[in-house]
C-alpha cells in the first residue's frame, strides 16, 4: 500500500504476475488499508510508511492487532533509529527501502517471521552511515561477543552467524541477548547502531 499511486500499482501488477502470490489489490490512503485488509483478510500487507493520511506504522500496528496472523512489510525512504523500532514494536517481519528491488521484496513477503524485524543490507547501511562513531566506548564485549556483533553489522541472521562461527543458534542468541544488554539495545538493529556509534565496529554489511 503505497501513497504514490504509480508506485502501488506497478507494485500491484509485479506481484500479480509472481507464481503463488495473490495481490488482492493496491490501495492509497490509511482508510483504505484497513478496509481492504479487514475486509479481505490479507495474509501479507506491502505498507509505505508515509500515507496521505496517516502513517504506515500506526495502520499497520492496527491492522497486526485486529489480524494478529497477519504479516506487514515496511517500505521507506528516509531510514533513521525511530522508524525501525517503531517497525519492530509494532510487530513487522521486514524493513525494505523503496528503491529496492522485487527479488528482495519477493523475499521478505515469502520469509519467515520466527525472526523478527528483517532489515535488508541495503537499508542497513544507510543507517550506518549517519551514524558517526563516538568517542570513549565504555562498553566491554568479549572477543566473542566482538565476533558476533561484527558479523551481525555485515547484515548477518542468527542462524548464518552461528554457521559461520561453528556455533549452536542457542549459544548465539545467546551472545545476542548479551550484546543487546550491554548496548542498552532493545532490537539487534539498535545494537548495530549503538555499537557502530561507540566505535565498537565499523564492518560494512554486505549487500
Amino acid at each position: 500500500m503505497d501513497d504514490h499511486r504509480t508506485v502501488a500499482d506497478a507494485m500491484s501488477f509485479a506481484l500479480a504476475s509472481e507464481s503463488g502470490i495473490e495481490c488482492i489489490g493496491a490501495v492509497h490512503s490509511a482508510r483504505e488499508a484497513r478496509a481492504m485488509a479487514h475486509r479481505l483478510g490479507a495474509d501479507v500487507v506491502v505498507m509505505d510508511v508515509q500515507l496521505g493520511d496517516g502513517d504506515g506504522v500506526e495502520v499497520a500496528a492496527d491492522l497486526m492487532h485486529a489480524a494478529p496472523g497477519l504479516r506487514v512489510v515496511i517500505l521507506t525512504g528516509i531510514v533513521d533509529q525511530p522508524l525501525l523500532r517503531r517497525a519492530a514494536d509494532a510487530g513487522a517481519v521486514a524493513v525494505l527501502a523503496k528503491d529496492g528491488t522485487l527479488t528482495e521484496l519477493l523475499a521478505a513477503i515469502r520469509g519467515s517471521s520466527s525472526e523478527g524485524l528483517v532489515v535488508h543490507p541495503r537499508v542497513l547501511r544507510r543507517l550506518l552511515a549517519a551514524a558517526a562513531p563516538g568517542a570513549g566506548a565504555t562498553v566491554r564485549l568479549t572477543a566473542r561477543e566482538g565476533e558476533v556483533l561484527a558479523l551481525l553489522a555485515e547484515g548477518l541472521d542468527v542462524h548464518r552467524i552461528a554457521a559461520h562461527l561453528g556455533i549452536t543458534v542457542l549459544t548465539c542468541r545467546g551472545y545476542l541477548k548479551n550484546l543487546m544488554a550491554k548496548l542498552d539495545a532493545h532490537t539487534q538493529l539498535e545494537a548495530v547502531v549503538t555499537a557502530t556509534r561507540l566505535g565498537l565496529v565499523r564492518a560494512a554489511p554486505r549487500g
